[in-house]
């Protein structure tokens, strides 16, 4: 275990777990890796392999580069603006159902989009139907893995990331594959029939136990799910006790709903600042890069070709991401890590100009790759960090329905870029500071964040220590009255 160990680095610990019972850190719960890496791939990786279509479904209808960038913007912000929806579902049934709600709603989607006549129909099938899918797919698969660890849960969580660029590496190509045999519409036919899968990843989310059965025979893993166990009074590396036995109150009132305490939670916060202003720039970049070398006059398997390396780069980063943020040197300090993370890929867009030809593209796709898995493998992870695992599903409800907006606007503003210039670089470089500048507000604020906690750690220490004094002193003034 590593979190016994934290206080020795003379560092603030992550968020204590807090639930009804102690996480098993592993058995069924890699099972249950596997079923989040299969959700967690289908959810990201699908609305960027659907780029593959725009060239043509753009010119099928007759629109504009930020027209066609609604579609994915659409089911990415419908993605992000289920969260709450999806919280709500989790914290009161349970993951399991949730997710198989999930993929039946995006394969209806694709199913439903493949009869679409106009630009407005594949919004409504595949960006709205289809995005509260995947938020259905994608936000029970990060709960329930906090449920099943804890001093494992940077690597389990690193893993389970690692399903979007596997899925981007086998749809991008398979996309490709299945347009020039059946054409966009008998491609999302097919597409709705392989997104069924959510349903089986579904199947594997067994509940975790948190009752005891008769006897003196362990816990076994067969209870019913209680989402992030919210009615548990949380307290946080990032609260004093009596702000926690405050704020536990608020949670067991709203553990069905959304707790709205995290607004005055500090870490939460500097999180939920830095991420909005970040998502205005992060999906942009992998949306347009296929497009991009299109128009350079890249063969279409060679530019689908980008997003594979760009994918396979990904998936070896992130597991290893996950290595890195388990290891008792960076686990402490994992703000830091994902501050470097962001600003990595605000450098990597800065520098995209600099990339000629289609070797310049494969060098970029492969920095790209790496900047965009580190921040991936960590943005989960960090946000339960600072706010603990009972609190962990409505935290993410409550960033997703905030992030939604710059996830809809950031490719449109993006692709009115490209229309405006004519040139990608102005999208690639106005991407860069996008996320450069959140990268060195985190630098910056979890300095002090940390510096402030470990004064509260203090604080708590000297009060614990003088509070036996005190009572000797009492004792000592009630035999003198007597």
């Amino acid at each position: 275990m590593l979190e016994p160990h934290y206080g020795e680095l003379n560092m603030p610990p992550a968020a204590a777990t807090n639930l009804a019972h102690k996480p098993p850190d592993g058995g069924w719960g890699w099972a249950v890796v596997v079923a989040a890496f299969i959700s967690i791939g289908f959810s990201y990786a699908f609305p960027k392999s659907l780029t593959i279509y725009f060239k043509e479904i753009q010119e099928y209808f007759s629109v504009s580069y930020s027209e066609i960038a609604w579609l994915s913007s659409v089911m990415l912000a419908s993605m992000y603006a289920g969260g709450p929806v999806s919280s709500i579902l989790v914290n009161r049934y349970g993951s399991r159902p949730v997710v198989m709600l999930g993929g039946l709603m995006v394969s209806a989607a694709m199913v439903l989009s493949s009869f679409g006549t106009t630009i407005i129909h594949l919004y409504l099938c595949v960006g709205v139907i289809g995005g509260f899918g995947l938020a259905f797919n994608l936000q029970p698969a990060l709960t329930i893995i906090g449920t099943y660890f804890q001093a494992k849960r940077p690597l389990a969580n690193g893993l389970a990331m690692t399903g979007s660029p596997v899925f981007l590496s086998i749809l991008a190509p398979l996309n490709q594959f299945l347009f020039d045999s059946y054409g966009w519409r008998g491609s999302f036919l097919i597409l709705g029939s392989v997104v069924f899968n959510c349903c089986v990843a579904g199947a594997l989310m067994r509940p975790v136990s948190n009752q005891k059965p008769k006897g003196c025979l362990p816990p076994s893993n067969e209870a019913v799910d209680q989402g992030a166990v919210a009615d548990a009074g949380p307290q946080t590396a990032d609260s004093d006790p009596e702000e926690g036995q405050h704020e536990g109150k608020g949670q067991t009132q709203n553990s069905k709903l959304v707790d709205l305490t995290l607004f005055k939670h500090r870490g939460f916060l500097i999180y939920l600042v830095g991420n909005v202003v970040m998502f205005f720039g992060f999906f942009a970049p992998v949306v347009f890069l296929a497009p991009y070398a299109k128009h350079q006059g890249i063969d279409e398997y060679s530019a689908a070709f980008l997003l594979t390396i760009f994918a396979l780069v990904d998936m070896f980063i992130r597991p290893f991401t996950g290595f890195l943020g388990n290891t008792r040197r960076i686990r402490p300090k994992i703000q830091y890590f994902f501050s470097f993370a962001v600003s990595y890929n605000g450098i990597c867009h800065l520098l995209f100009p600099l990339a000629s030809g289609y070797q310049g593209l494969v060098v970029y796709a492969v920095f790209f790759g790496v900047g965009f898995g580190m921040v991936s493998a960590l943005l989960f992870e960090v946000l339960m960090d600072l706010v603990g695992a009972p609190r962990f599903s409505s935290a993410v409800g409550l960033v997703t329905i905030i992030e939604c907006g710059p996830v809809l606007l950031g490719p449109p503003i993006s692709g009115a870029l490209v229309d405006t210039f004519g040139e990608y670089k102005y999208l690639y470089s106005t991407c860069g500071v996008l996320m450069l500048t959140p990268g060195i507000f985190f630098f910056v604020m979890h300095y002090f964040n940390y510096k402030k906690l470990e004064d509260e750690q203090k604080q708590k220490a000297a009060g614990e220590m003088r509070r036996p004094e005190e009572t000797v002193e009492l004792k000592s003034n009630n035999e003198a009255n007597k």
